[in-house]
């Protein structure tokens, strides 16, 4: 009985193996297809076998400049710190008033720099002698009407105070935002012509575009200006003469198509 019994038993076992056999084979069958991690990998590489086509395109726009900038110094040397800074600070203040009279705004007028140090005499023999202090403040300055520009610049340099200066004068454009826009208008839509000339002599669709880049962006950059021109004619009672001309800005764009048929 205990022999019959063992027989029994690993029949049974045997039984369950082969059923749990067939059953996975048929699961596997009804899936048909490779398993997913497969196809994942197969379609990846389908996708990097599609053809693309490269092409680069460059736009360019042009603006007249708008705006005058210049920066503004007033530099006066006295016995003592405290006497140079308050010279200094009054020349300034007289210079910015000036430049009110003339529509400059406030927020048009920035602080740029602050210098102050001590000035020597070097005699051949003997210690260096202390002959003051010198100060020098700097402000920037943007005028958007260029007309007004060149009067308030005659009235600041023909004021007769020798602490005041006026410097790096400079012509630009105030917002390029626009003109680069149609640079960049102009740079998609020759990057296009020229992928479909190429497109439809290889006998090939243009496809959907898989990928833009700006390459480079050149902004219209100021014009400097003759101060020595300018400061002739301020001295003789006129305002200097600024005349504009056109600036050019560029863009260039590469532009990645698929491509069908």
């Amino acid at each position: 009985m205990d022999r019959t019994l063992t027989i029994s038993m690993k029949g049974l076992l045997v039984a369950g193996a082969v059923l749990l056999a067939l059953v996975a084979a048929y699961l596997v069958g009804a899936r048909g297809g490779p398993p997913p991690a497969s196809a994942a990998a197969a379609d990846a590489e389908a996708s990097t076998e599609r053809p693309a086509l490269t092409m680069t395109g460059r736009g360019t726009a042009t603006a007249v400049p708008d705006e005058l900038t210049f920066t503004l110094s007033a530099t006066a040397k006295r016995d003592t710190l405290q006497a140079a800074m308050q010279a200094s600070s009054t020349a300034m203040r007289g210079a910015q008033r000036t430049l009110r009279e003339y529509g400059v705004a406030r927020g048009d007028l920035a602080t740029t720099g602050l210098r102050m140090y001590p000035e020597y005499d070097y005699p051949s023999s003997g210690p260096a002698i202390l002959t003051g202090y010198r100060v020098t403040q700097r402000a920037s300055v943007r005028i958007g009407d260029l007309a007004q520009g060149g009067r308030a610049i005659g009235a600041v340099v023909g004021s007769g105070d020798a602490d005041v200066e006026v410097g790096n004068i400079r012509l630009g454009v105030g917002d390029t935002d626009d003109v680069l826009a149609e640079a960049r208008a102009g740079a998609v839509e020759q990057a296009r012509t020229k992928a479909e000339q190429y497109a439809a002599a290889a006998g090939v669709d243009l496809g959907e575009v898989v990928s833009i880049r700006e390459v480079t962006r050149r902004a219209a950059r100021p014009v400097p200006l003759d101060y020595r021109a300018m400061r002739d004619a301020a001295e003789t009672s006129a305002a200097p003469p600024i005349t504009a001309w056109e600036q050019e800005s560029g863009v260039t764009v590469e532009i990645v198509w698929s491509l069908a048929g």
